[in-house]
């Protein structure tokens, strides 16, 4: 193990803003985090150099109708004794969903039905998040999910025509209505997250054909479990090609990839609390592969978290990477990481295990001799 010197700070795409490789997730607050606490975890990360936050107009998840946009207010009230100017807000506008209670809770209310990525469902995050939030700008905006159906969302890895949507908004309309949104100076810069590599290019090429500003982010699960951005959208996103910059989220698999689930779920646990809240991250296969992971670590002198969060941090085409905590020690640890770098040997040990499993978050599929067996009998 080597360690190295303090946070260091990327250029997010083709915008403006320098980020710090760690950036803070936050959508533990207002339900599992007291406002204490999340103002506990915000002094503590920017006192070590953090300079980004990740937030949506849904959290605290799992979202509710008493939780929602507790997340934003929660922030407000620490940002009144912070330089604007020192921190970097990122904020995501909800994709399609059965989440009814959202519309009615914008500025302007807007009636009860499931949300969408059209023109005044956009305006209306965007500006009930600012009056949350307590400042006039965002610095940078992403949809949150697409508004159409895409095959590889949140665990699945096939494409289905039968899913597509009939309904869907123009990624023209969700251009123009980001654009507009940056030309009144209440946003810096947009994204997307959850997108794919068509996604990607369809709103790059939109953007263009508009004389718009491009997306110049991407936030998509991405871990030693799932590395599935790697094969095509890594291409696209690269800066000699659309110069998109990668925001990880899903880093620690909600906490699996800690190894904190080996010896039984602690009761406090997301994954104890709510069992079927992001399943893919801990999935049998998937507890299999962080047990794998967990092995390497000790080997080297690691723990299991350094070494996930470490490696996620050294991919050539990661921005920065969203921790999330609900413990201050947890915190401590996952920030701490930043300054771990991992020897040849540790990739190589990396590499030959991802062979072995590769992306067991999408799927539990036999890949080597007696995998299959060795995953059903808990080995």
């Amino acid at each position: 193990m080597n360690t190295g010197g303090g946070v260091e700070y990327r250029k997010l795409g083709q915008s403006d803003l320098k980020v710090s490789t760690v950036c803070l997730g936050t959508m533990t607050w207002g339900e599992q985090n007291t406002e204490r606490q999340a103002h506990e975890q915000l002094d503590y990360a920017w006192d070590h150099g953090v300079n980004c936050m990740d937030i949506a107009e849904m959290y605290a998840v799992p979202t509710r109708p008493e939780t929602q946009g507790l997340t934003e207010e929660i922030v407000e009230s620490w940002l009144k004794r912070r330089r604007r100017d020192e921190v970097i807000i990122f904020g995501k506008v909800t994709g399609p969903s059965p989440k009814t209670w959202i519309p009615p809770n914008r500025v302007p209310p807007q009636p009860a039905a499931q949300t969408r990525l059209d023109t005044a469902s956009i305006r209306g995050a965007v500006e009930t998040s600012l009056r949350r939030l307590g400042t006039d700008c965002i610095d940078l905006v992403e949809l949150h999910w697409p508004e159409r159906y895409v095959g590889t969302m949140f665990g699945a890895f096939a494409y289905v025509r039968a899913r597509e949507f009939d309904d869907v908004v123009s990624f023209e309309e969700q251009v123009g209505a980001l654009q507009a949104l940056i030309d009144e100076g209440k946003v810096r810069a947009w994204g997307l997250s959850n997108e794919t590599t068509y996604g990607v290019c369809k709103f790059a090429e939109a953007a263009r054909r508009l004389g718009a500003s491009p997306p110049v982010s991407i936030q998509n699960d991405f871990s030693l479990t799932d590395r599935s951005f790697e094969p095509e959208l890594a291409e696209a996103c690269a800066p000699r090609h659309l110069d998109i910059g990668f925001l990880v989220y899903g880093a620690l698999c909600g906490g699996t990839l800690t190894g904190k689930y080996m010896n039984g779920a602690p009761p406090e646990a997301r994954h104890t609390r709510w069992p079927n809240f992001q399943p893919r991250y801990h999935s049998k296969v998937t507890r299999w592969a962080a047990a794998e992971y967990a092995a390497i670590a000790r080997r080297h002198g690691l723990t299991a978290t350094e070494l996930a969060l470490a490696w996620s941090t050294s991919r050539e085409y990661v921005t920065s990477t969203i921790i999330g905590a609900t413990r201050m020690d947890q915190l401590a640890e996952c920030i701490a990481a930043k300054e771990v770098r991992l020897s040849p040997e540790v990739l190589e040990e990396v590499e030959q295990q991802h062979m072995r499993c590769p992306n067991p978050n999408k799927a539990a599929r036999a890949v080597s001799p007696g995998f299959v067996k060795d995953v059903r009998e808990g080995v």
